[in-house]
């Protein structure tokens, strides 16, 4: 059994028992809680201690991978640019849909009412946003030690930001071993929370089960909700692949859609943007898009380029503030928007169950939204998460074709020997070699 399937059969056992402890009407059922919460609190904390380091290492390294590329291509430096845009559209579009789909349809009076009352943390803000004009002050820190200790997330980002671009002027040497400190400092960080994530159905149970005894069956309907505003977001983000294609890359729309179906059938069954790398590869040259191209962006999208992220990690947040009825203000959808855009270059290509909280954390953080729902939201991920690398997947191949037409890209650019040898057909490769050789 997965680690996911797990973790969600931990929160409909957490949730049917609290529901049937709750009709019980046994004196019991508040201690139960009363040891439950705790446990579940445990849990999130222990997860919550790894955020800012993980934050603070993968965007280091993240930010020194692309300038890498960028200085060895120039197409590998037209791509960055060119997500780097699509990244903060994808953010902006989160600010605007999130709101308007839960006003077109909000969640039932009943259960927000009982899910305000069942989350004992509805009073807390973490990280109060000040008003816009102490905002703007408030984003660059005077004391970045300080930011990092009381969970200011949005300066620490931006300090951040600014340390990885400097690093990356330094000579090679003390470059390379700045980028190895960071990158052993998140792989750390990595391995703590897979120890985290493997007492998951245990914090995940104990939570759901303190919020079955308090908000009884509208938790099911809330969390059913939840994944079909959050789903909504991630697909118009996948559905605006299309009109990339067509307009940035200049492909027919059937085109694209046929050479792109192998890819997405890979995303579903694996969500898993990497796994899809073979299959997007075939996609690129079904397209006629040059192998020196596709063999240079489609890797560095999977690495840097999560199109979905910021979209649907600010709709999580977004929509965790619906619950608890808070309105964010201007200043609290300006630190969410640019928290969400930045995190996810530094975000981790990992199944969503790693990846959820550590992503989505910094931008409650920075909007002073509480995270302890997170616990509960990461059980039902797998279904956001489909559309999450469905979208990724699609929008990775629309850019690629857009960077390798729209940067007038000739065969033969940044093109190995190999390359030319078998694009031109002068050596006769087998079927099977010459996939093996293009995967990898």
């Amino acid at each position: 059994m997965s680690q996911a399937t797990r973790i969600l059969l931990s929160l409909v056992a957490g949730l049917l028992l609290g529901i049937l402890s709750a009709a019980s009407g046994g004196a019991w059922v508040a201690r139960a809680v009363a040891v439950a919460e705790p446990i579940g609190g445990m849990w999130l904390d222990a997860l919550r201690m790894t955020i800012v380091p993980l934050v603070v290492a993968l965007l280091i390294t993240g930010i020194a991978a692309s300038a890498e590329a960028a200085r060895a291509s120039r197409l590998a430096g037209r791509a960055i640019v060119l997500f780097l845009i699509f990244l903060w559209t994808s953010s902006i579009l989160a600010a605007l849909l999130t709101p308007l789909f839960l006003q077109l349809w909000p969640l039932p009076a009943e259960s927000a009412d009982a899910l305000k009352a069942a989350l004992t943390t509805s009073a807390e803000t973490v990280g109060e946003v000040p008003g816009f004009g102490a905002f703007l002050r408030s984003i660059v820190p005077t004391n970045p030690i300080s930011a990092a200790a009381n969970d200011a997330i949005l300066p620490l980002i931006l300090f951040t930001t600014v340390f990885a671009f400097a690093m990356t002027r330094l000579p090679a040497q003390p470059r390379e071993q700045l980028t190895g400190f960071f990158r052993a400092v998140s792989e750390v960080m990595l391995v703590m929370i897979g120890w985290v994530l493997w007492l998951a159905p245990i914090g995940v149970f104990a939570l759901a089960y303190a919020l079955g005894s308090k908000a009884g069956a509208a938790a099911f309907g809330a969390l059913l909700h939840y994944v079909i505003v959050v789903s909504s977001v991630g697909i118009v983000i996948w559905l605006l692949a299309y009109p990339v294609a067509v307009f940035g890359g200049r492909l027919r729309l059937l085109d694209f859609a046929r050479a792109v179906a192998p890819s997405q059938a890979v995303a579903i069954s694996t969500q898993s943007s990497l796994a899809s790398l073979p299959a997007m590869l075939r996609s690129a040259e079904a397209l006629e898009v040059p192998v020196a191209a596709s063999g240079v962006v489609l890797p560095l999208a999977v690495a840097v380029f999560r199109v979905t992220g910021p979209a649907m990690n600010l709709a999580v947040v977004l929509y965790v503030a619906h619950w608890f009825g808070i309105m964010p203000g201007p200043a609290q959808i300006t630190a969410g928007v640019a928290a969400a855009a930045l995190t996810t270059l530094g975000a981790v290509s990992l199944p969503g169950q790693i990846s959820f909280v550590t992503s989505i954390a910094p931008i409650g953080l920075a909007m002073g939204i509480p995270v302890e729902p997170l616990i509960l939201l990461i059980a039902v991920e797998n279904i956001p998460d489909i559309f999450r690398t469905l979208g990724n997947v699609t929008m990775d191949v629309a850019a690629t074709a857009t960077v390798a037409r729209k940067g007038n890209f000739t065969p033969g650019e940044n093109m190995t020997e190999e390359d030319r040898l078998l694009q031109s057909g002068a050596v006769e490769t087998p079927k099977g070699d010459r996939a093996r050789w293009r995967d990898s």
